[in-house]
């Protein structure tokens, strides 16, 4: 039996982009054993990172095929948050319940490379916002809200990505307590992304109570994206952005596949 699109919505956009007018970016880091993930000190628990072994390889032991098992972390490389993430979300949905029309949103792309170049623990302002929201609208409903901070240039240098310095911490960009609670409390997004491993900033931790961020975007049921690359791919608005993270049962997030529908 065939199957005839009769939607005229979904004809127009299939026809975009195979027309190119519909550009697709992708904003996913590829897994392996290098991927930089984040270290906590003692004497808190490890993400493992990401190890591959072989079963077979059209070989003695799978002669026709390929595959390989996995360990992985839930939050290794480019990965989606959860809102059970964090302690203030303990209550709230695991991954595999987050709702499908949840992962597909518009994306507003703040552009803080300048700030970052000369900080790198710079934490997004709420001036930020404000200033963006000034140049192109209120921030959309359902919205991803991602800081452009050119991080992903250090890609698979772990040591660049994590940036210990020599006070032996570590130092990257992320989101400030008065804009997560803004955008939160002040509009109604669907969560944040950020090219750092993490969405808060390095120096959250030092913050009372810690990783701002996370307590309060995942407090109020909130996603999270991290290690995205090719955000200088995106407009400032005007990208549909999809995270598709593995449908874990009780996870707290997961390696996810992001992609970008851009205008071409």
């Amino acid at each position: 039996k065939r199957c005839i699109i009769n939607s005229g919505v979904i004809t127009e956009l299939m026809d975009a982009l195979r027309r190119g007018k519909i550009r697709i970016v992708y904003l996913t880091q590829p897994l392996h054993e290098g991927t930089p993930v984040i270290r906590l000190p003692e004497p808190f628990a490890n993400d493992p990172g990401f190890k591959k072994q072989l079963l077979s390889r059209y070989d003695e032991k799978g002669p026709a095929w390929y595959w390989n098992w996995l360990i992985v972390g839930e939050h290794t490389g480019t990965h989606f948050d959860a809102p059970c993430h964090w302690v203030t979300g303990k209550d709230k949905a695991s991954v595999d319940a987050v709702p499908p029309e949840r992962l597909v949103g518009p994306a507003a792309v703040i552009d803080v490379r300048e700030q970052v170049n000369n900080d790198p623990d710079y934490l997004l302002r709420l001036e930020e916002i404000q200033a963006w929201e000034k140049a192109h609208g209120q921030i959309p409903e359902n919205s991803w809200v991602l800081m452009r901070t050119g991080w992903s240039q250090h890609g698979d240098d772990a040591e660049r990505f994590l940036n210990v310095g020599a006070d032996g911490r570590p130092h990257w960009p992320g989101f400030s307590e008065e804009s997560a609670a803004f955008l939160t409390q002040q509009r109604s997004v669907l969560g944040v992304g950020t090219e750092a491993v993490g969405t808060d900033g390095a120096s959250a931790a030092d913050h009372v109570p810690p990783f701002p961020n996370h307590r309060i975007m995942h407090g109020a049921g909130k996603y999270g994206l991290t290690s995205l690359i090719n955000l200088d791919q995106l407009p400032p608005l005007g990208a549909l952005l999809i995270a598709a993270p593995l449908k874990i049962r009780g996870g707290s997030g997961s390696p996810s596949r992001v992609l970008a529908l851009v205008p071409g």
